[in-house]
């Protein structure tokens, strides 16, 4: 039986409309657990800087036992009331290093919740084709690297993309992002792979092929921890003069 437009019309709105609220209700129930997963990625992501994560790993409650959190503006004060994991780093980018709200995790010593082992550092910036973003840990030092965990949206894989492999990261452990005199210089990834930079604090071996994707890491590094530079130098003051000396 031929059916009118009118019954048409009114049972494909019908259908629509119940499709589309069937897709908001499953969209609201999985949001949840979105918020969740994004939590406990942040989250693995730092901790990953200073330690290895196995299977077993309880994350959540590593990082509640280890890790401390706060934010700071480009004088380095502590801005009261604002927590780190509500801040987008990602939007931070967008504005002047000094209107930035810049989130610090302190890792704290298993044993001597007094005793702050390492500071890790969000970063972001952008790489050959997209924007690239992580964190560096520094010892206590707060000039020694630890560790790296880098992350991309699109680079090119096998090239660029390696950014985010172990391989790569690792390249990053012990330098230095102060020189001798106490400027800060960051940490440059080398034009071509291959070479050894184990002598030179400031030098890292670079990705064959992705050239500008490692120009892009070196900007972000030496853009965003130039953000925490007043921060960095606060705390180094109250280091001993014995550790002063030994910083560089």
């Amino acid at each position: 039986m031929k059916q009118s437009n009118a019954y048409i019309l009114a049972y494909t709105v019908a259908v629509t409309f119940f499709c589309a609220l069937l897709l908001s209700a499953v969209t609201l129930g999985l949001k949840e657990r979105q918020l969740e997963n994004i939590e406990f990625e942040r989250k693995s992501s730092i901790l990953s800087t200073v330690m290895e994560l196995k299977d077993d790993t309880d994350v959540k409650e590593v990082y509640a036992k280890r890790v401390r959190g706060y934010v700071v503006n480009y004088e380095g004060k502590v801005i009261e009331g604002v927590a780190p994991e509500k801040v987008d780093v990602a939007k931070e980018y967008k504005k002047s290093p000094e209107s930035r709200y810049l989130p610090i995790y302190e890792i704290v010593s298993e044993s001597d919740p007094n005793e702050v082992e390492y500071y890790v550092f969000p970063l972001y910036g952008y790489g050959l084709w997209d924007n690239i973003w992580g964190y560096v840990s520094l010892k206590a030092d707060l000039n020694t690297i630890y560790g790296t965990n880098f992350a991309h949206k699109s680079e090119t894989p096998g090239l660029g993309a390696r950014i985010a492999t172990e391989e790569i990261q690792k390249r990053f452990s012990g330098k230095k992002i102060f020189n001798q005199q106490g400027e800060f210089v960051s940490v440059e990834m080398q034009k071509g792979e291959g070479m050894d930079y184990s002598n030179d604090p400031h030098k890292v071996d670079g990705m064959s092929g992705a050239t500008i994707t490692g120009r892009g890491l070196n900007q972000m590094l030496k853009e965003y921890l130039g953000c925490y530079i007043n921060f960095i130098k606060s705390k180094q003051n109250n280091l001993s003069f014995i550790e002063r000396v030994a910083l560089y």
